[in-house]
């Protein structure tokens, strides 16, 4: 992500959001107990990503 050019901070945010979104969903389709975790964990930054952007 720092390697890209962002033109503000909210840019750089709505990006991240929708690399955690992604990952979520992707994550939370296996079983493995790391890969729940990891789907909860990128709920949770995209969620707080989505607080900051309101």
């Amino acid at each position: 992500m720092l390697a890209t050019k962002f033109e503000d901070v909210d840019d750089l945010v709505r990006y991240c959001q929708k690399v955690c979104n992604a990952c979520a969903d992707e994550c939370s389709q296996h079983d493995h107990k790391h890969c729940q975790d990891c789907a909860e964990a990128c709920r949770k930054c995209a969620e707080a990503c989505e607080s900051y952007l309101a």
